[in-house]
């Protein structure tokens, strides 16, 4: 928008707000530590919500269901309710707010969307596939470098992506979580109740829903059928 108050219609169109956002230092510090935070807690994500899909996957284990349940959890939760237990946490154990205690609440959710996509495409792939590549000498590495890792490679990145957007716009967790630092959700929301820096905020609106919607697109591709061989299937 031209105009530097908001109105309908629109007035005109014009890049000069980004100019102004790009050199705003409150901007840049919050698009940082949203980026931060979001790399962080999907990194997190990726490694723990592995391990979770191939635990479940694999092994089969008393209150392996409870286990799975418990997961899943997170994703179902209001995150106001998250965002105040851990919050009430963090006051208890005298632990500082900091990028950390982010990352900490994200990764609670960040971790589901992983596990599911991961575990989703395991269930998908045939077990016979594993036990042909043992069978034919390749011991565990190999097996899992040459028949695992190119099955779960796009549901990796899917769910990476996935993960990243969820922490990348997430607000209510961060606001218990956060303590005085500012991501850019919260800068959003911050500069709306005060009514301040309108053109501003809808730039960082803008790159917020950018960044976010394309990694789900892309993700949504990746995740289409990819031609994992099932028992008693060919790859397409």
């Amino acid at each position: 928008n031209a105009s530097n108050i908001q109105s309908w219609p629109i007035p005109g169109w014009t890049t000069h707000w980004f100019s102004v956002a790009w050199h705003n230092p409150d901007v840049r510090s919050s698009l940082v530590l949203s980026l931060k935070v979001g790399l962080i807690a999907t990194s997190v994500a990726l490694v723990l919500g592995s391990m979770a899909a191939f635990a479940i996957h694999r092994f089969r284990f008393f209150g392996r269901e409870s286990v799975s349940f418990l997961l899943l959890l997170p994703i179902a939760l209001p995150g106001i309710i998250t965002g105040m237990a851990l919050n009430s946490f963090y006051v208890f154990a005298k632990v500082p707010f900091s990028i950390w205690t982010i990352v900490i609440g994200h990764a609670t959710f960040c971790v589901v969307v992983v596990y599911n996509n991961v575990l989703a495409r395991l269930r998908r792939t045939s077990a016979s596939l594993v036990e042909a590549s043992m069978d034919l000498g390749a011991d565990g590495w190999q097996t899992f470098r040459f028949v695992v890792w190119p099955v779960l490679a796009t549901a990796l990145v899917a769910g990476g992506l996935l993960a990243f957007a969820l922490s990348f716009d997430e607000i209510i967790v961060t606001t218990f979580t956060a303590g005085a630092q500012i991501t850019l959700p919260i800068f959003i929301l911050d500069n709306l109740r005060q009514g301040q820096q309108f053109p501003i905020v809808n730039v960082v609106a803008f790159v917020v829903i950018l960044l976010t919607l394309v990694p789900v697109m892309i993700s949504q591709r990746l995740t289409r059928d990819t031609g994992v061989l099932r028992r008693g299937t060919r790859a397409v």
